[in-house]
């Protein structure tokens, strides 16, 4: 096809490109069934890879790379960009999500399927199943794929959406998709997805790649890069940053939502990392600091264990494997406000580590002792009697309701003992599922001013050694590997908080199902 020829049939596909988008209907939110009109950050990446051509007038971009933050639009982009291919003509075409789990993947395919059933011209041509869509007419599907990368061997894909390839745990079903395109005249490829932290993944190994592509330094005329992202040098609590990142700013995320979790990320250092990678794109650590010790101090407040007898609590038990330090924690609701808790610490450590000269808190260990903030127990090793006579004192002077325990191997016996005591004992994981939830919820309390510690030093400094490892999808847990120093005081008051929570949805439930009923 001659040069001249070639631009103008470009121009018309990228044309009808755009026309076939704008006929479309958002699904969702406050643009619900109105027209998908694309913002001019969408429009010309569509109108680059689909007007794009090589000399025989197929397309010339086979893979797609789209990094764009969250609330950019990018989910229902690329759901249109799938039912493009589901409709374009292709005979026997088959496009597929794709995406570390079925749920993710069906993210994007919900969102089509919706499009396709809020459209009476593409409702007309498609049978829509619960996962999948089907054109007979031109025998062509769109489904959704599991994660299960050794059963997709034999597809002959013309489309794959891959989404959210930053938490992908491997490239297997990335090159066993990507190879199974290689029977088509025009395959295309579309990752799409936002910053991730591990850089041992397919996905930062592809956002190297596009970033090359992008500044000449790779010519590969097939791949396509649009990187929407903050440098590492940029102001990430400026305005300018924000548009940078976002190209959807003002349109499909407002300045407030940025304005409100950069003020949250700046009082909780974890939450840095979050908003860097979420809302501005950019590749951060999975291991960060937690807890701001400014917001910590501001929290301090005033804690009389006196006035604390006969309350209602809540207890949290961390305990050392060896040599370590030993954690009990309560918490105590107020009565008038349950959401703020005043905290109540007890440690111990091995009386041998006040002596141990290679022990390099020594020398804190003997002050703390001294001012009665830390306890020891006779010998190189904790003993567990002490923790337990002591736990079992308290249950005595204060309203113990329960207390979660880790469930390392050390803990059972404790926890049968205590329980053969009378007391409700829970046992409680270490993991994201378990302490995600009350993570997040002592980070909010925190910030509302309604975590009463009373300035506890041995706590205090286990608050500004916390690290915390994070997953792909912004959850906490505290990491003791690689916290610079002890955080046995901080894990077990997430433990209290854990069960106070609990008791707190279940006295909420019961009204808000049935009611106040009146004798």
């Amino acid at each position: 096809m001659k040069k001249e020829s070639l631009k103008k049939f470009g121009q018309l596909k990228a044309d009808q490109a755009v026309a076939f988008f704008k006929a479309l209907r958002h699904t969702k939110g406050r643009w619900a069934g109105r027209s998908f009109e694309l913002l001019p950050w969408q429009e010309k990446i569509i109108r680059d890879i689909f007007g794009t051509l090589r000399p025989d007038g197929t397309r010339q971009y086979r893979t797609v790379y789209i990094e764009v933050p969250r609330k950019a639009g990018k989910s229902t982009l690329a759901s249109g960009i799938a039912l493009y291919l589901l409709f374009e003509g292709e005979p026997g075409a088959e496009v597929y999500s794709a995406a570390a789990d079925r749920d993710q993947a069906s993210i994007v395919f919900e969102q089509a399927k919706a499009m396709v059933l809020g459209s009476p011209e593409l409702s007309r041509y498609a049978e829509v199943y619960k996962r999948a869509i089907f054109v007979p007419r031109l025998g062509a599907t769109y489904k959704v794929l599991s994660a299960d990368a050794p059963t997709k061997h034999g597809l002959n894909a013309h489309g794959i959406i891959f989404d959210e390839l930053h938490v992908q745990p491997n490239r297997e079903l990335w090159d066993t998709l990507t190879t199974s395109t290689g029977a088509r005249t025009q395959p295309l490829i579309v990752a799409i997805t936002t910053a991730g932290y591990d850089r041992n993944s397919i996905c930062w190994e592809l956002h190297e790649y596009a970033c090359k592509v992008r500044d000449g330094l790779i010519q590969d005329p097939s791949f396509y890069p649009a990187i929407f992202a903050a440098d590492e040098d940029d102001d990430w609590t400026k305005l300018e940053t924000w548009k940078k990142a976002n190209p959807s700013l003002g349109f499909t995320v407002q300045e407030e939502f940025y304005q409100q979790e950069i003020k949250k990320a700046l009082e909780m250092p974890s939450y840095e990392n979050t908003v860097k990678r979420l809302y501005l794109n950019v590749w951060t650590q999975q291991i960060n600091r937690w807890i701001s010790l400014q917001l910590w101090d501001e929290n301090a407040g005033m804690v009389v264990e006196e006035e604390l007898k006969g309350r209602v609590c809540y207890g949290g038990l961390d305990l050392s494997s060896v040599s370590d330090i030993t954690a009990w924690v309560m918490v105590f609701p107020d009565e008038e406000d349950p959401e703020k808790v005043e905290v109540l610490c007890r440690f111990w450590v091995p009386e041998a580590q006040l002596n141990n000269s290679q022990n390099r808190y020594r020398d804190q260990y003997i002050k703390w002792v001294k001012q009665g903030f830390l306890k020891t127990t006779p010998g190189d090793a904790i003993d567990y009697s002490f923790i337990k006579d002591q736990i079992l004192r308290d249950a005595e002077t204060f309203q113990l309701v329960d207390l979660n325990i880790d469930r390392l191997f050390q803990a059972h016996q404790l926890a049968i003992e205590l329980d053969e005591e009378g007391l409700t004992v829970v046992g409680m994981g270490q993991g994201f599922m378990s302490m995600a939830t009350p993570m997040k919820e002592l980070e909010r309390r925190l910030l509302a001013r309604k975590i009463c510690h009373g300035g506890n030093p041995v706590l205090r400094w286990m608050a500004d050694n916390v690290a915390v490892k994070q997953d792909p999808a912004g959850n906490l847990k505290p990491d003791k590997a690689t916290s610079q120093g002890k955080i046995d005081g901080i894990v077990a008051l997430v433990m209290a908080l854990d069960r106070a929570m609990r008791h707190e949805q279940n006295k909420r439930s019961i009204y808000e199902d049935r009611g106040v009923i009146t004798l």
